[in-house]
C-alpha cells in the first residue's frame, strides 16, 4: 500500500508555521528597532549614544530567529498533530519568547563587539509575543479553511471492541480540530448508534486496507481482546500506517501518564500527587504576585462597583458563601453581591438560571463580566483558593454529585480556582457537571504554569464572549 505525498504532506504544515514564525519574529525585531530609534517613542526615551548601524541588529535578528525556532522544536512545536490548535499553541509561545530573550540577553552581555540597546531587547520581547501569537492565530485560521475542504486531513478507521466503539466516537467527534476523521469501523458485529460506514469484521482487515488506503488505524479493545491488538501490528508490518490505541483503562481517559523504570520493569504511573514540592511553590507564588497586584490596580474599580451596588439595592456590598475547596475543607468564598439579599430565602439552594428574577439591574452586568469575582483575589491572597482551578460548590451539591459522578471527588485535591479549563471551555452555568468534572480532573493531572497562564487569557476571551453568563 503506497503513499507516494506521505512525506510531503507531513513536511507542508511544519513547514508552513516555521515560515510564519520565521516571518513573524523578523517583523517583532524590525518593528522594535524602529521604535526604539526612529518612532516617538524616542522623545520619551532619547537616543544619547548615537544610532546604531542597522546591520548589528540585523544580525542579532537571525541569531534570535535562530534561537526560537530552536526552542520551538525542542517543545515539538512542528509535528504536524502537535498543538493543533491556537489555544494550545499559547503557552508555548510564551515559554519560548521567554528563553529565547534570556538567551539572547545573554549572549548579547558576553558579546563585546557590538552593545545592544536594553530598551530594545524589552520591546523585542514584548513584540515577538504580540506578532508570534497573531501568526499562530493566523496561521490556524488559514488551516482550518483548508481543512474544511478536506486538505491535511489524515483518515482512520475505527477498529476494536463493538461495546466500546460509540463511546470513544463521541469524545473523538468533539476535537473536531484534530485533523483526524474517521471514515468507517471494524468489529465483531455492526454497531447500530455508530454513525460511520461498517467495513465487515476485524478478520477483514487486510481486505479493508488494500481497498480504501486508510492513513491510519483506531484500535480501542478491552481487556479481553489485547491479544488482537498484536495481531493488527503483525498485520500491517512494512506499511506506512499510523497506529493509534485508546487504552482501556478509563484513569488514562484524562490523566497524562507518565514512565518510570524501576529495576528493569517499566512502570506507567497513572496518577500522582498534584503540585507537589517545587510546583507547588510556583504556583502558590505566581497567586500570590498575580492577586497583590490585581487588588492594588484595581482597587478604583473595587471601591466604585461597592458604591453602586450599595446605592442600586438595599444589602450588603458583598456576598458570602460557604464552598468546599482543597481536601474537602470548607471556606467563606467572597463575591460582589448581585441578586436581591435573601435571595434563596425561599428556593433553598439552587443555581442561577437564564433571566434568574433574583439577579439585581446592576448584578445582570456584574455577571455578564464576571466582575462579580473579582473579590476572590482575596480568598487567593488567603490561600483558600488558587486563580486557576475547579470551581468550588457548595458543600450540598458536593456531597450529591459524588453519589454519581466519578471522580467528582479528584476534584478537591487541589485548591479551587476563580476560572478553569472547564470554563474556557464553554461549561459555565447550568451545564452538565459530569462534563466539567472531566475538564476538571485532566487540569489537575496536566497542570503547569504555561497551562495556567493560558487559561487565564482563555478566561479574557470567554468573558468577552459572554457565554453562559448569568
Amino acid at each position: 500500500m503506497n503513499r507516494p505525498n506521505v512525506y510531503k504532506r507531513n513536511l507542508l504544515i511544519p513547514a508552513l508555521k516555521i515560515l510564519s514564525d520565521a516571518l513573524a519574529i523578523q517583523a517583532a525585531f524590525l518593528f522594535s528597532f524602529y521604535l526604539r530609534f526612529h518612532s516617538p517613542l524616542t522623545r520619551i526615551f532619547p537616543v544619547t549614544k548615537g544610532y546604531p548601524p542597522f546591520s548589528g541588529y540585523l544580525i542579532a535578528s537571525l541569531v534570535l530567529m535562530t534561537i526560537y525556532l530552536t526552542l520551538f522544536s525542542i517543545f515539538r512545536s512542528y509535528r504536524s498533530r502537535y498543538f493543533s490548535t491556537f489555544a494550545q499553541d499559547i503557552p508555548v509561545v510564551l515559554k519560548t519568547c521567554f528563553l529565547g530573550i534570556l538567551f539572547a540577553m545573554s549572549g548579547a552581555f558576553l558579546y563585546r563587539g557590538f552593545s545592544y540597546s536594553r530598551l530594545t531587547m524589552l520591546l523585542v520581547y514584548l513584540n515577538t509575543n504580540f506578532f508570534l501569537l497573531l501568526s499562530r492565530y493566523l496561521f490556524h485560521r488559514v488551516r482550518r479553511y483548508f481543512m474544511k475542504r478536506g486538505y491535511g486531513i489524515r483518515q482512520l478507521i475505527l477498529v476494536g471492541t463493538d461495546t466500546l466503539l460509540p463511546g470513544v466516537f463521541s469524545r473523538f467527534r468533539e476535537a473536531n480540530r484534530s485533523g483526524l476523521q474517521l471514515t468507517g469501523y471494524l468489529s465483531e458485529k455492526p454497531v447500530s448508534e455508530l454513525p460511520l460506514p461498517y467495513s465487515g469484521p476485524l478478520e477483514s482487515l487486510p481486505e479493508t486496507l488494500e481497498k480504501k488506503k486508510p492513513d491510519g488505524l483506531l484500535l480501542v479493545f478491552d481487556a479481553r481482546d489485547h491479544a488482537r491488538v498484536l495481531n493488527i501490528l503483525q498485520q500491517t508490518e512494512g506499511q506506512n500506517i499510523e497506529l493509534f490505541y485508546v487504552p482501556d483503562i478509563l484513569d488514562m481517559m484524562t490523566a497524562r501518564p507518565r514512565t518510570l523504570e524501576i529495576g528493569g520493569i517499566p512502570l506507567l504511573q497513572l496518577k500522582g500527587e498534584p503540585f507537589s514540592g517545587w510546583q507547588g511553590f510556583l504556583k502558590r507564588t505566581f497567586d500570590i504576585v498575580v492577586s497583590a497586584t490585581a487588588l492594588i490596580v484595581l482597587s478604583p474599580l473595587f471601591f466604585a462597583l461597592a458604591l453602586i451596588i450599595k446605592l442600586t439595592s438595599p444589602g450588603p456590598v458583598f456576598y458570602r458563601q460557604q464552598r468546599v475547596g482543597l481536601d474537602g475543607r470548607e471556606f467563606t468564598m467572597l463575591k460582589f453581591r448581585s441578586m436581591v439579599a435573601d435571595a434563596e430565602k425561599e428556593t433553598g439552594p439552587v443555581w442561577a438560571r437564564k433571566n434568574d428574577p433574583r439577579v439585581t439591574p446592576i448584578g445582570r452586568l456584574l455577571r455578564r463580566t464576571s466582575l462579580d469575582e473579582l473579590p476572590q483575589l482575596i480568598n487567593v491572597l488567603k490561600g483558600d483558593m488558587s486563580l486557576v482551578g475547579p470551581r468550588p460548590e457548595r458543600k450540598v451539591f458536593v456531597e450529591k454529585f459524588q453519589q454519581y459522578i466519578p471522580k467528582y471527588a479528584e476534584r478537591h485535591r487541589v485548591r479551587s480556582g476563580m476560572t478553569g479549563w472547564a470554563q474556557v471551555n464553554g461549561l459555565r452555568g447550568q451545564s452538565p457537571i459530569e462534563e466539567r468534572t472531566r475538564y476538571d480532573v485532566y487540569y489537575i493531572e496536566n497542570w503547569s504554569l504555561w497551562f495556567d497562564i493560558k487559561i487565564i487569557l482563555l478566561t479574557f476571551v470567554a468573558i468577552v464572549k459572554g457565554e453562559n453568563a448569568y
